[in-house]
């Protein structure tokens, strides 16, 4: 009995200690007689008291906790019988796993809790909601889930380091939690994001309480080593089952009201809507179907004409990118034309529509026989990447085509994100004797120096500026301003979305030399861009555009 274990005991069939090693007298305190029981956490004295019957018959063996004098102890307790000229008695050898199950213990908190915070996260998260799903749908009580995103969190991290925001993080949490009531779940789903599952909030009325006090615990200053700290947070809520009903859906619904939260000023509380919060997550099947469209050469070019509003001459073409998805048809670019942007796609895009746009140009001026030029968006991305200038270097001379009959189409946006970058690539293309136009002119910054400070050539303006001419005194307004700018700064002007004589009579009167839109030609694949040039014509060789509204 002294060498079998760290607690030993002879037990009669009733569970009486008849003896008991001295290690075990050690640990507790028990007088010859007492049943086991006495010595065992309540809890375990139905599982004990099965395991006495089980030995009487064969071995048996459970994990159960005893009470030591200051604290209970986790023990592997095998139970056997011993027969003797007495009668029937039970061996208990126990052995403390105490250290184990506290190890284990561990290991399941830091599986379903956040490092940092010790909140629940993503995964405890997502087996709460269900669980509240299924009371909500038991009882009818509806919930929301909520998305809490600190707001200007980065600028803590970069300006103050890491441990500085760690800290943050955990005040926040604390300052969460202690608003929220018990029957509230608050978690911590990475970065500095919160979701908070808020049972029987789903009222306008309750729902305006709750997110008030959540925004105000995080709008008063967070002191963290001496530093006085102001950040505040957005929030976005999701409703059961009004906008879903699983835990994924409730989530990122939330997360998407909270993103337009953030894009519409921050520091406040919207409530998801289909038609606000747009699109709840990235459409990965999409994009997978876009690598795969790369491979099988689904993407293809349109052009559409800009044409000199005096004589209808085509006097260039704007490349404009397509996507004939075998089941789909037509992708609009709307869809296409951001996933590309955010996976870094746009990229190898616009390195082929570039590559492929010189090279159709000489197509064009064989069929007319005469000198044309070619436009050509640059997205955001593909402007501020490194190897942008080497692509249009390897467009050039792949096409033999020279810089002047190229234009390149940026936004405002893209040229005033990085200004000195700009300035320079803009400089190099120059020296490339390709042209710059703005896109969209009017509708980006309000900022003109860039005109003076950027080499640009052309400006387009919006069909924003265009489409209710010539009834619009406004729009008038600003188009004769643009033309009258462009007119004192040397440079040319295209006016998009022409799609009357009214509108093009219009613009002609005043002075605009180019056009484009509908009026004078639709987006057109490449063989029906070269009937125009061979004859001359436009309306009735413009054929339908196979998605309505694609630009």
């Amino acid at each position: 009995m002294e060498a079998a274990g760290d607690i030993v005991f002879r037990l009669d069939a009733g569970g009486r200690i008849k003896a008991a090693s001295k290690r075990t007298g050690a640990l507790f305190s028990f007088e010859a007689g007492a049943l086991l029981t006495t010595l065992v956490a309540d809890a375990d004295h139905a599982g004990l008291g099965a395991a006495l019957q089980d030995a009487a018959g064969a071995p048996a063996r459970l994990e159960l906790r005893m009470k030591a004098p200051h604290k209970e102890l986790w023990f592997d307790l095998r139970l056997c019988r011993l027969q003797q000229s007495g009668g029937t008695l039970l061996l208990a050898v126990g052995r403390d796993i105490s250290a184990q199950r506290e190890i284990e213990e561990r290991l399941r908190h830091l599986a379903t809790h956040d490092s940092l915070t010790e909140l629940p996260n993503r995964l405890l998260l997502s087996d709460r909601i269900r669980m509240v799903i299924a009371h909500a749908r038991r009882s009818g009580q509806n919930f929301s889930v909520a998305t809490i995103g600190l707001d200007g969190f980065k600028k803590v991290n970069d300006g103050l380091g890491h441990p500085v925001g760690d800290a943050v993080l955990r005040i926040a949490a604390a300052r969460l939690r202690k608003t929220l009531r018990d029957s509230d779940t608050l978690a911590r789903i990475g970065g500095d994001e919160f979701v908070a599952v808020l049972p029987g909030t789903c009222s306008e009325a309750q729902i305006k309480l709750v997110t008030g006090r959540l925004l105000a615990a995080l709008q008063a200053p967070f002191e963290v080593d001496k530093h006085t700290i102001y950040i505040g947070a957005s929030i976005g809520l999701a409703l059961f089952p009004e906008h879903a009903e699983d835990e994924v859906q409730l989530v990122a619904l939330a997360d998407a009201a909270m993103s337009r939260a953030k894009e519409t000023g921050k520091a406040r509380c919207l409530v998801y809507s289909p038609r606000t919060s747009g699109p709840p997550e990235h459409d990965i099947s999409l994009e997978a179907a876009m690598f795969q469209a790369v491979r099988e050469g689904e993407f293809l070019l349109y052009y559409q004409p800009i044409v000199d509003a005096a004589t209808r001459r085509i006097q260039g073409f704007e490349t404009l990118m397509r996507w004939k998805h075998p089941t789909l048809g037509m992708v609009p670019p709307v869809r296409f034309i951001p996933i590309a942007e955010t996976n870094g796609l746009i990229n190898l895009l616009g390195a082929w529509a570039l590559k492929a746009a010189c090279v159709q140009l000489r197509h064009f001026e064989e069929a007319a026989k005469r000198a044309l030029y070619i436009s050509v968006n640059i997205s955001p991305r593909q402007f501020r990447n490194d190897k942008f200038l080497e692509v249009l270097d390897h467009a050039l001379a792949f096409s033999g085509m020279s810089g002047s009959q190229l234009v390149l189409e940026i936004t405002e946006g893209t040229l005033m994100i990085d200004p000195v970058h700009a300035e320079s690539i803009l400089l190099k293309m120059a020296e490339r004797q390709a042209r710059i136009a703005i896109d969209d002119f009017g509708t980006g910054y309000s900022s003109l120096a860039y005109l003076k400070r950027f080499p640009i050539s052309v400006l387009k303006i919006d069909r924003a500026f265009i489409k209710d001419l010539p009834d619009a005194p406004k729009d008038g307004a600003i188009c004769n301003a643009v033309l009258d700018l462009a007119k004192h700064l040397g440079l040319s002007v295209v006016a998009e979305g022409v799609e009357t004589e009214a509108q093009l009579d219009y613009l002609d009167q005043r002075g605009c030399q180019y056009i484009q839109g509908y009026l004078t030609g639709k987006p057109m694949p490449a063989h029906a861009a070269m009937a125009a040039l061979k004859e001359d014509l436009y309306a009735s060789l413009m054929p339908i555009e196979p998605q309505a509204g694609l630009r």
